[in-house]
């Protein structure tokens, strides 16, 4: 129970960085999925501007400015779960 406890507090007080800690997504590929992710969401969000809008500069403005605060939106909920130890 004393090797236990000194094992936890040991784990407990590590600093663990990208190199260390292979269950942890480094910040590239974060954004390497934000910006595939957006892609296919502003495809989405153009065609469905387009069809409620019917004005193609008004859904590429709408896709557009959702491209842009949607994929900064992802990047930093990515890097807040990956800081959740839960389910890894």
């Amino acid at each position: 129970m004393i090797v236990d406890q000194m094992i936890l507090d040991k784990v407990a007080t590590q600093k663990t960085s990208y190199t260390t800690d292979k269950s942890s997504e480094k910040p590239l590929r974060s954004i390497a999925k934000a910006i595939s992710w957006r892609i296919i969401g502003t495809l989405d969000t153009l065609v469905v501007s387009y069809l409620l809008t019917g004005e193609i500069v008004l859904a590429t403005s709408i896709a557009s400015i959702d491209f842009v605060t949607k994929m900064i939106l992802y990047f930093f909920h990515e890097r807040i779960w990956n800081r959740i130890k839960w389910g890894k």
